[in-house]
């Protein structure tokens, strides 16, 4: 009974991390004024598609590189709600102020 309960609570847990919505975050159309940018898609994705001005630091590469984000108020770029998710918790986490994120769309190639 108490490993079922420990695997529901880790299963909770992942489940709030990845995909319920951060409480503060706005989306935004288009680049902000007066914030840092930081993107966090993947580098094969920020290569085809590069944000001028922005920090690429890849969700999975955060907890390592935080130290070179300045302590400003932060916008996020993101591939999808899940790294948009993830990115504002762990940033979050580290002390600093998530104000806005966005997510571009993709260009399909029909």
């Amino acid at each position: 009974m108490i490993l079922m309960t420990l695997i529901a609570a880790a299963a909770a847990v992942f489940i709030y991390r990845r995909y319920i919505p951060v409480a503060g975050i706005e989306p935004v159309g288009e680049k902000p004024e007066n914030k840092t940018v930081i993107d966090l898609r993947d580098f094969n994705e920020s290569y085809k598609t590069p944000i001028t001005g922005a920090l690429n630091i890849p969700v999975a590469y955060l907890k390592r590189y935080h130290q070179e984000i300045p302590r400003d108020n932060l916008h996020i770029i993101a591939s999808n709600k899940v790294e948009k998710n993830m990115g504002a918790r762990v940033l979050r986490e580290k002390g600093f102020h998530v104000c806005s994120y966005s997510i571009p769309e993709k260009k399909s190639f029909v």
